[in-house]
């Protein structure tokens, strides 16, 4: 069986955590070693890193079978090596940066399309998803019988992470090489294939996120993190209909923002 976080798995004859094992289990400590690494990259295995980034797209399951693993051999589900995210920053930065040229920014607008995506788009908007997906499963996702479980934070964050990857890459990458010659133009074929990618991209990280969190075997009725499928399919069927264009959308807010 999975190690657990109850507070009495790792009990003393008291019931009480030994100070030695309370101090390594708080989210604090945690976080210190999360941050102390980044600092650390001869201490990051950016291989494995690499490994994850690719089975993201071909097999996402295996990359939540490493997670039980971690929490296994570690007594954690969240990431303890900052390698991913800092994979993720350097996309995010060069995907950025293709953006900022394919839209003929400056150098200037470039930089603060990059600060945007950065911290509101990733990090801003991955924090508030986080942390709302963290207060769902934790008051309504874990099972009755297992109150002693809970969803870690970074378990959270590392899940939106996960999902926002393959997101970046198709909408910031692979767009990229479509925009001024399909998508942007007025034509049907243009909304088509910008919307579709959206609609690849977002169910990804639907689908991802469903993943993530359908792993924890304390937690119940993950099912319901698929339902936004739904409303996603129907929205971009009425896109098709209304002759909408999403990234077209994007590329003004991106323009209008660098100003």
């Amino acid at each position: 069986m999975l190690p657990t976080t109850s507070l009495n798995s790792r009990s003393q004859g008291n019931g009480a955590l030994s100070p030695r094992d309370a101090a390594r289990h708080t989210a604090g400590a945690k976080r210190y070693k999360y941050l102390r690494r980044l600092f650390h990259f001869r201490q990051m295995d950016f291989e494995f890193a690499l490994w994850q980034m690719l089975y993201l797209f071909i097999s996402p399951q295996r990359v939540y079978r490493n997670f039980h693993y971690r929490k296994q051999t570690k007594d954690q589900w969240a990431r303890d090596d900052p390698a991913f995210l800092v994979l993720l920053s350097i996309w995010l930065c060069v995907s950025t940066v293709g953006f900022g040229f394919v839209l003929d920014m400056g150098f200037f607008e470039t930089i603060k399309l990059l600060l945007w995506v950065v911290f509101i788009d990733c990090v801003g908007v991955g924090l508030l998803i986080a942390t709302l997906m963290w207060f769902i499963s934790n008051k309504y996702l874990v099972k009755q019988q297992n109150r002693d479980y809970d969803v870690e934070w970074g378990y959270a964050f590392d899940v939106h992470l996960n999902a926002f990857y393959p997101l970046l890459v198709i909408l910031h990458f692979i767009q990229l090489f479509f925009i001024n010659y399909v998508i942007i133009s007025d034509s049907v074929i243009g909304y088509f294939v910008g919307n579709t990618l959206w609609l690849i991209a977002i169910g990804y990280y639907i689908y991802v996120t469903f993943l993530g969190y359908s792993a924890l075997p304390f937690l119940k009725n993950t099912a319901i993190l698929l339902y936004p499928f739904a409303l996603l399919i129907m929205l971009y069927l009425i896109s098709l209909a209304c002759g909408w264009n999403f990234t077209k959308m994007l590329c003004s807010f991106y323009k209008y923002r660098v100003k």
